[in-house]
C-alpha cells in the first residue's frame, strides 16, 4: 500500500515537473535501439510509409487504414521511432495520405497511451518520453515547378499541415535533379537551408543521392551551418553497391538509411516464378526478372535463416543493420510488423554476414536503380 502511495506521489511530482521521462507501463518491452544520425538520435529500425496510399504497387485501400494502425501500434510500442514518408507518397486522389495517416495514427496512439495510463492509475499518468517520440522524415518531391527555395520550403509547410505537426525530425530532399536540371537543385538545396533556419525541421537529409553528389550537398549545408542527419539510397542484398555511400555518409556526418531493405518484397522467401505478384502489378515483370539470376542468394538466405532460427526477411534486414545502416521496411499489418521487429535484438555472426556478402555479389541480374538516383 506504501509503495502504491509513493509510486502515485512520484507520478504526480513528475508531472508537475513537466519531466519527459517515460513511464514504462506493465509489460512494455522496448527492444529497438538507438543510433547517432547526424545531430539527433533515431531508432535503429525504421518503417517506411511508401505503401500507405499505393494502389498500383501495394493494392492499398483505406479499409485497410485500422489494420495499418495496429501495425503501427505494434512497432511504436517496441521503440521504433523513425518514420520516412513522402509527399508524393499515395496515387492520384490519395496523394500525401501517408502523411495523414502518419500524423492521425501517433496522435491516436498518444491518446490510447493516456487513456491506458489514467485507466490505471486514476490519473493522467503517460509522459511522452523524448527518446521515444515519433519522428517524421518526409522527403519532398524536386516537381517542375517547385524551382525556387522558396516553394520548396511552401512544400515543407503542406508536409506539417497534412501531419498537423509543428515540425519535422527531417526535410529530405525526395531525389536530386542534378542529371537534369542543375539550377533547380541549387534552389532546394537552398530550401532545405532555409527549411532548418525557421525552425521547420531539425536536420535535413538527402535521398537517392550517390557519394560524389552527397559530399556536394554536404559542403553546402556545412557552409550553412545546417546539420545533415541522413541519406538513404536503395540498399539490400539485390542492390550493387560498396562501401563508397557508406564512406560518404561518415564524410558528411550523417546515417545511411535502407530503403527496400527487402527488395520490394522478393528476400522475403514469399516469391518465385509460379507465385509472383498479382497480374497488373509492375513487381510481376521485375521478379520474372530477376528471380532467376537471385537463386544462389536465396538459397545462401534461406539457409542462414534456418541456422539462425530466423525469417529470410528478418536475416535480409538484420544484414542491413550489420553493414551500419537504419532499415526501413513497411508494415501495413500487425503480421508484417512483427516480422520486422523480429530483425532485431540479435546479431549476424561475421561468418554469415561473409556468406550472404558473397551469395549477393553473385547474383547475375542486380535489382533495378532508381531512375534518380546519381553518383
Amino acid at each position: 500500500m506504501a509503495s502504491s502511495a509513493i509510486l502515485i506521489a512520484s507520478l504526480c511530482l513528475a508531472l508537475a515537473a513537466q519531466t519527459v521521462t517515460a513511464l514504462v507501463l506493465p509489460g512494455a518491452k522496448t527492444i529497438v535501439g538507438r543510433v547517432s544520425a547526424g545531430p539527433i538520435e533515431i531508432s535503429a529500425l525504421g518503417c517506411g510509409t511508401w505503401s500507405w496510399g499505393n494502389r498500383l504497387l501495394w493494392d492499398y485501400d483505406p479499409s485497410q487504414d485500422e489494420e495499418i494502425y495496429r501495425a503501427y501500434r505494434e512497432i511504436r510500442d517496441a521503440g521504433v521511432t523513425i518514420f520516412d514518408t513522402g509527399d508524393s507518397y499515395g496515387t492520384l486522389d490519395l496523394n500525401g495520405r501517408a502523411e495523414i495517416l502518419l500524423g492521425q495514427f501517433e496522435r491516436r496512439y498518444l491518446e490510447e497511451k493516456s487513456n491506458s495510463s489514467t485507466s490505471m492509475f486514476g490519473i493522467g499518468a503517460y509522459v511522452s518520453n523524448a527518446s521515444n517520440k515519433q519522428q517524421v522524415a518526409t522527403k519532398l518531391a524536386p516537381y517542375p515547378w517547385r524551382v525556387t527555395r522558396g516553394s520548396y520550403v511552401k512544400a515543407c509547410k503542406e508536409s506539417l499541415k497534412r501531419l498537423e505537426q509543428d515540425k519535422l525530425a527531417i526535410a529530405q530532399t525526395h531525389w536530386s535533379t542534378a542529371n537534369y536540371n542543375v539550377f533547380q537543385e541549387g534552389a532546394l538545396w537552398e530550401g532545405l537551408g532555409d527549411m532548418y533556419d525557421e525552425g521547420l525541421c531539425e536536420a535535413v537529409g538527402v535521398s537517392n543521392y550517390g557519394p560524389i553528389q552527397l559530399g556536394k550537398f554536404s559542403n553546402r549545408m556545412r557552409e550553412r551551418n545546417v546539420p545533415i542527419a541522413v541519406a538513404q539510397v536503395q540498399y539490400s542484398l539485390m542492390t550493387a553497391r560498396n562501401n563508397e555511400i557508406l564512406d560518404a555518409c561518415d564524410d558528411a556526418g550523417c546515417r545511411l538509411i535502407s530503403y527496400s531493405p527487402l527488395c520490394l518484397g522478393l528476400l522475403t522467401g514469399k516469391y518465385n516464378l509460379d507465385n509472383l505478384p498479382r497480374e497488373g502489378n509492375p513487381r510481376r515483370q521485375l521478379f520474372r526478372e530477376l528471380l532467376p539470376g537471385a537463386q544462389q542468394l536465396l538459397g545462401t538466405l534461406d539457409a542462414v535463416a534456418k541456422d539462425v532460427g530466423k525469417t529470410q526477411s528478418q536475416v535480409a534486414i538484420n544484414w542491413a543493420i550489420s553493414k551500419g545502416t537504419v532499415p526501413i521496411p513497411g508494415a501495413r499489418n500487425l503480421q508484417q510488423a512483427q516480422e520486422n521487429l523480429g530483425a532485431v535484438g540479435w546479431k549476424l555472426s561475421n561468418a554469415a554476414v561473409q556468406e550472404l556478402d558473397n551469395a549477393s555479389a553473385g547474383v547475375k541480374k542486380k535489382m533495378i536503380e532508381n531512375i534518380f538516383q546519381t553518383r
